[in-house]
């Protein structure tokens, strides 16, 4: 019989969900899904053995989704409408893992209302919580230059500027507020989809929704907060879809763990920190079989790390390939 994460009628379909189990059996203690969707990690955790689990969301709605369940597991699962950054303050005791799915759910990607998707009539909106400026907002008030640097810097999108100018030249004729208008000026710029490519809009689609949601900067917060969260010998899984926030993760476990090299040789020689991870694992992919139960899952990996007894402490940003722009402040 399967088990209740894997049901068929589940909305989403946990990535790497098995090889996580895995890694970390046996799975015990105190844990947090600090990106609670549907929760098929948090249902995971809890199935293979966790005391408790703390889910934390910044998108209400997946709530109401959880209550046909929740109550399967008592007190022992917890939900918390939040961000991960600030998962360290929702505890209130030393985790024994935390598991971190970057990006945005194939649940959220197929709710045409929320405006992720470019193949979903719907409005331009790409919010994973309910507050905040709106991918619409950005699109029809960013200047040129702005809409350029999110394009370039947070989709890897060369023809940037050259989208960037279209979409400030097709506003002045009506406010861009939809997936498909958007969708339709950003094709409009570039080569005609090939059988076997991504969709034209794919990196603009992508970067616009990390901006809305200042996905990096949550991120490197979110790694801060469970250093800080973790006890001795706790664990952190982190599961990222492209490979800007793969490097993000990459680098973070390299410098916490004490293998981010010295840097230029001619600079003086630095001590190095006490390391406050091992890593446990290089990159982890998807399996066949994963592949084949769910497509979207090509381009994760899995992540993990240990926590040593070192104290916390604040992350060198520099280090981390972060892109070489900052949305904070600025929309």
């Amino acid at each position: 019989m399967p088990s209740a994460s894997a049901a068929p009628s589940a909305p989403h379909v946990p990535v790497l969900l098995r090889p996580l189990l895995a890694e970390v059996a046996p799975v015990e203690g105190f844990w947090l899904d600090g990106t609670f969707g549907a929760g098929g990690y948090a249902r995971g955790l809890l199935e293979a053995g966790a005391d408790r689990v703390i889910g934390v969301d910044r998108d209400p709605s997946v709530f109401d989704m959880a209550a046909a369940w929740k109550g399967d597991f008592g007190d022992r699962l917890t939900l918390v409408e939040g961000t991960f950054s600030q998962l360290d303050t929702y505890a209130g005791a030393p985790l024994d893992g935390v598991v971190l799915d970057l990006g945005v759910s194939s649940m959220q990607l197929d709710q045409a209302e929320r405006g992720f998707s470019f193949q979903k009539a719907g409005p331009l909106d790409m919010r994973m919580g309910q507050s905040g400026p709106t991918a619409a907002d950005i699109v029809n008030t960013a200047d040129e230059g702005l809409l350029a640097d999110i394009l370039f810097h947070y989709g890897e999108e060369r023809a940037a500027r050259r989208i960037a100018r279209a979409i400030v030249r097709a506003r002045t004729d009506a406010p861009i507020e939809t997936t498909m208008r958007l969708a339709e000026i950003v094709e409009g710029c570039l080569p005609r989809q090939k059988p076997g490519q991504s969709h034209p809009a794919t990196r603009s689609f992508q970067a616009l929704r990390i901006a809305v949601n200042d996905e990096f900067g949550e991120l490197v917060d979110g790694l801060e907060a469970a250093e800080r969260a973790l006890r001795p010998g706790g664990q952190l899984a982190v599961v990222s879809f492209h490979s800007l926030e793969d490097r993000v993760v990459k680098r973070f476990f390299q410098d916490r763990s004490g293998g981010g090299g010295r840097g230029s040789r001619h600079a003086p020689e630095i001590e190095k920190a006490e390391p406050r991870f091992e890593r446990v694992t290089k990159g982890i992919g998807p399996d066949r079989q994963e592949l084949e139960d769910n497509p979207r899952a090509r381009s994760a990996r899995l992540r993990l790390g240990r926590r040593t007894e070192a104290p916390a402490g604040p992350v060198d940003r520099a280090k981390l390939g972060l892109p070489k722009f900052e949305i904070r402040g600025k929309v």
